[in-house]
């Protein structure tokens, strides 16, 4: 299934996608579909065969969970992009957090700070826990994945690169395109892995590659963060970028306003965000 969240006149829900139509699901929230399970999701599915279809006048998508617990981003975690930063093979995943002030929906603006003009794009893939848990087993992992989804990880260098850590430049506000479908893993293979990854600035082709490149798949990323912490139902984990970051091109690549960054990953979608400068 393919879940959205969205929100028109003042009032937000979650519907499920039917082809090109949004089937609203009435009564019920997103979490609570995750937090009952395989149950949430058949009950989900009948209630989508009666409901609504939503009229998409004046509808704005949000993210497909727009307050998760955690969100867990991943560093380096495609050999060519750890090779552009002229990095050592990764022995282990490099992990950071992201906060929910962040985050925007598809066809949502991604603002460019009033303090810097390094805005740079990220394509990612992300993955969305259902069951919770701590200790989880390699082979055990991908029962917890509720679903996959797209995510813009978008990044201000300046920031990044201020201090011995990243968290700054990767937390500005409305920096986080997140969706705008969330599929549930059933329909994926195992992990999201063999799918291509796609990101485009003005329609030019910035970033490719197949999400069987990761260094540290989906399990292995679950796996090694549950040992130090309970992952929650609605935690995302963003996987990491593929190379092709602006930051190291040359000339230097970053968004600016009027530009419209697009995240296209096989199968789960296209996330598209235009490049808005941050209101004074």
């Amino acid at each position: 299934m393919r879940f959205v969240s969205w929100t028109k006149n003042g009032t937000s829900g979650i519907a499920v996608r039917r082809g090109a139509e949004l089937i609203n699901l009435e009564g019920t929230d997103f979490m609570s579909i995750l937090e009952a399970g395989q149950q949430g999701i058949e009950r989900a599915a009948a209630a989508a065969r009666m409901g609504p279809v939503l009229d998409p006048a004046g509808l704005a998508y949000l993210p497909p969970i727009s307050k998760p617990p955690k969100i867990v981003c991943v560093g380096l975690n495609y050999q060519d992009h750890a090779d552009e930063n002229k990095l050592k093979p990764q022995i282990h995943p490099t992990f950071f957090a992201r906060f929910t002030s962040t985050l925007v929906g598809h066809e949502q603006p991604i603002l460019r700070p009033t303090v810097s003009d390094t805005l740079d794009f990220e394509g990612e893939f992300a993955a969305i826990i259902g069951q919770p848990g701590r200790h989880i087993s390699i082979e055990k992992a991908l029962d917890h994945v509720a679903g996959y989804s797209v995510f813009n990880e978008a990044s201000i260098r300046e920031y990044q690169s201020r201090g011995q850590q990243w968290t700054l430049g990767k937390n500005f506000d409305a920096t986080g395109a997140f969706g705008p479908d969330l599929v549930t893993a059933d329909e994926l293979p195992p992990g999201a892995k063999g799918l291509r990854l796609t990101t485009r600035l003005n329609g030019v082709t910035v970033q490719s590659a197949n999400t069987e490149d990761l260094i540290f798949d989906v399990a292995t990323l679950i796996s090694t963060l549950s040992e130090a912490m309970t992952l929650e139902t609605g935690d995302v984990i963003v996987t990491g970028t593929p190379a092709g970051i602006g930051f190291f091109r040359n000339p230097k690549l970053y968004m600016k306003p009027g530009d419209v960054c697009e995240v296209e990953i096989e199968r789960v979608g296209t996330l598209r965000n235009p490049i808005r400068d941050e209101k004074q």
